[in-house]
């Protein structure tokens, strides 16, 4: 799916409604099958550029279109068809604790599905070979039949990127997916995500706080600085003193924060999923 911003401002979803834009007069388009990596140091609006993408946030100032579509300027149930071709994922996935694994990664396939068929895979899951094929991308398929508030904080990511596998979706916005992980299983995850997105010719717009794994994992990269684009270019084109003028006040950043130890976490109230 192609999407294109068109000085697009936008507040964060948190943010009360007199609050400045987290991002300010965004043009930005990212072409069909196109893989494109966002990075920024934190509070830089990147999270909140997702957000504007996946139609969760209405633009305060300029258009959004995807798909050669106004998503703002149609029908109820058209705004519901455009939001079933794409898929965002937060960084807390939106995961119920007591709910079992297969089951939470189908859900990625909820908005191609009938009423009926959605309310009784809840009780006999159809497609458990596509969820566990999804799982193994992301080295968890033995976590299959686990309820999800026994797994890790780094498998619950692990888990929620798998959904977007199991989705049809044709644009997928990925927030922060390797927060929790280690390097191996970071890069693990980033190839998968790039490689299903290419076999399947789908969009992949990523943000990342790894800006190395940004730069060799994907050939464009923006960078976001105090909610503006600081630059948008090949990934091969970005040089160390753009990356210290995109990080200046924030340089303890540039390398990405260190991975989380994968430790089992108590069970807490599941994130809030916009755009699903």
């Amino acid at each position: 799916m192609k999407a294109t911003l068109n000085t697009v401002d936008a507040r964060h979803p948190a943010a009360r409604q007199d609050a400045a834009p987290a991002i300010r007069t965004i043009s930005l388009t990212f072409e069909q099958g196109e893989q494109v990596a966002v990075i920024g140091a934190s509070g830089s609006g990147k999270t909140t550029l997702l957000h504007a993408i996946a139609c969760a946030l209405k633009p305060s100032a300029g258009t959004l279109t995807l798909a050669n579509q106004n998503p703002w300027a149609v029908s109820g149930r058209a705004l519901q068809a455009i939001r079933g071709q794409l898929f965002l994922a937060p960084q807390t996935p939106p995961l119920p604790p007591r709910q079992r694994v297969v089951t939470s990664v189908l859900a990625g396939r909820l908005p191609h599905q009938s009423l009926w068929a959605s309310l009784r895979s809840l009780f006999y899951p159809s497609g458990i070979t596509e969820a566990e094929t999804a799982l193994a991308h992301f080295d968890v398929a033995d976590k299959l039949f686990e309820r999800v508030d026994r797994l890790s904080g780094g498998e619950r990511q692990r888990v929620g990127l798998a959904r977007a596998l199991a989705s049809d979706a044709s644009l997928y916005l990925v927030d922060e997916p390797l927060s929790a992980l280690d390097p191996t299983r970071a890069q693990l995850a980033i190839s998968s995500l790039t490689t299903a997105a290419k076999e399947r010719g789908a969009t992949l717009v990523c943000t990342l706080h790894q800006v190395d794994t940004a730069l060799a994992s994907f050939p464009r990269v923006i960078g976001l600085r105090d909610g503006l684009v600081a630059f948008d270019v090949p990934s091969a084109e970005v040089t160390r003193d753009m990356l210290h003028a995109l990080y200046a006040n924030k340089l303890n950043e540039l390398n990405g924060p260190a991975p989380a130890p994968e430790t089992i976490e108590q069970p807490s109230q599941p994130a809030v999923m916009h755009c699903r």
